[in-house]
């Protein structure tokens, strides 16, 4: 934590909070473009809020060509498929050519990963999760924390308790999808406030991706979808570390009125509410690590606009 205790909650919150997804939709840059945008974050003043770079495992060659040594932190998409049948043979082959290039000195922080559907009505993630760790365990990357997605289909909320479990058996982290270029991406505040619940029971640490571009939920025209806000995560995933039911969560997610939220030198403020510097760092460590967005400066400027920085 930073001495100033002025801007104490502020770092707390927000401390490497956002992962650089500038090669994904909507903004899908090529990798030079994607590399300069990065690096004129890194030398802004609001590089401290600046994560990783993500990647796909599948161009992380490419990655090395255009970078050269310039190569930033990386969190690596191991984009193994959806086909149940070789995701674990794919999975295993993406970690052995990755642990090579972490050995050349390619800097892997993180490890994100996407669980393909279930085949059959009988099974469950927890045989799928105990294989990934199995290898994870491994493999040269073990130490690597690892951020595992399920699918979101039908059987997303009956099966995420569950899963969530397994992941905190293995010591795994938990990745959710907040949005992406269709409306069906978009889970209802209710499915992301089980999501949160169930992480923080299992104190399993989580990131967030897709659709949180600003800092509150609103309707967005020029997409023509009501978008989540990072700033209804942050402060729901506290209060769900605090044993709020999953009605309050909900709430707190489903609000967009931007005048409900502040943060001044101590704490994190929604609607009465208080998190204070010292719980926010806490979660931050444990808890939401980071989300990943397609834009650095959109977040920053909403925030500025918000007087929030």
């Amino acid at each position: 934590m930073p001495a100033d205790t002025h801007s104490a909650a502020r770092r707390a919150a927000f401390q490497g909070l956002i992962d650089y997804a500038g090669l994904f939709p909507p903004a899908q840059l090529d990798i030079a473009a994607a590399l300069q945008e990065y690096e004129e974050a890194r030398a802004g003043p609001y590089a401290w809020m600046l994560g990783r770079f993500i990647v796909p495992a599948s161009r992380l060659e490419d990655l090395r060509r255009i970078a050269g040594d310039r190569v930033p932190p990386l969190s690596v998409i191991l984009d193994a498929g959806g086909d149940a049948r070789t995701w674990l043979s794919n999975t295993q082959a993406l970690l052995a050519r990755l642990a090579e290039l972490r050995a050349a000195g390619v800097r892997v922080e993180a490890l994100e990963i996407a669980l393909p559907p279930l085949r059959t009505k009988r099974e469950s993630y927890d045989a799928t999760i105990g294989q990934f760790a199995a290898s994870l365990r491994q493999s040269p990357l073990a130490d690597v924390p690892a951020f595992v997605e399920l699918p979101r289909d039908e059987r997303w909320e009956n099966e995420l308790s569950g899963a969530v479990y397994a992941l905190a058996r293995h010591r795994l982290g938990a990745k959710v999808r907040c949005g992406g270029v269709v409306a069906q991406a978009f889970p209802e505040p209710r499915e992301i406030a089980a999501f949160l619940a169930a992480t923080a029971e299992e104190r399993v640490p989580f990131k967030a991706t897709a659709g949180l571009h600003h800092p509150v939920r609103h309707f967005n025209e020029a997409s023509g979808f009501t978008m989540h806000g990072f700033l209804n995560v942050l402060a729901a995933a506290a209060f769900a570390r605090a044993g709020r039911s999953r009605d309050e969560l909900e709430r707190v997610l489903d609000d967009e009125e931007a005048a409900d939220f502040g943060i001044d030198g101590e704490a994190l403020r929604w609607n009465g509410d208080v998190v204070d510097a010292g719980r926010l760092h806490e979660l931050r460590e444990g808890g939401f690590i980071a989300y990943g967005s397609c834009s650095f400066t959109e977040p920053v400027e909403d925030l500025r606009h918000l007087e929030l920085l």
